[in-house]
């Protein structure tokens, strides 16, 4: 039998380890293979480069992806990428949460959207959450 000192331990302890659980969510409108130039917009505050990931992480994933700000988006663009980002700082800066849209290009209408949160200063790097959100809608 649990002394009753163990019982505000053991309650803490559970506490902390559902603490560090992550929700990422993908959901995909279409299939997403005829989408091959993708641009990326480059978000003004991010002082973190996520639009370079996106599109190193793309050009992996065999799409044609360029980034920048949205006025200078290419005619011969097929979808856009849209991101919104969070970062905590506990003794260093780490992401939180992760929001894309994907929309085509011209007419914007949505293709697909992901969400990346995980409140705990225990964080995977930026280039893994990246990574992870769009491997689920450019599956093949």
């Amino acid at each position: 039998m649990l002394r009753r000192p163990f019982v505000p331990f053991l309650f803490i302890a559970a506490l902390s380890l559902a603490a560090g659980c992550v929700s990422q969510q993908t959901r995909k409108v279409v299939d997403l293979t005829p989408f091959k130039r993708i641009y990326v917009v480059q978000r003004l505050g991010d002082d973190h480069h996520l639009n370079e990931i996106f599109v190193a992480e793309l050009q992996r994933l065999g799409h044609d992806a360029t980034t920048g700000p949205r006025t200078m988006l290419p005619d011969n663009a097929d979808a856009t990428l849209a991101y919104t980002d969070r970062w905590e700082w506990d003794f260093k800066n780490y992401l939180i949460e992760l929001n894309i849209e994907l929309h085509t290009a011209h007419t914007k209408k949505k293709l697909a959207d992901g969400r990346y949160f995980q409140p705990t200063p225990k964080p995977k790097p930026p280039a893994d959450v990246v990574r992870e959100l769009l491997a689920p809608l450019f599956a093949k």
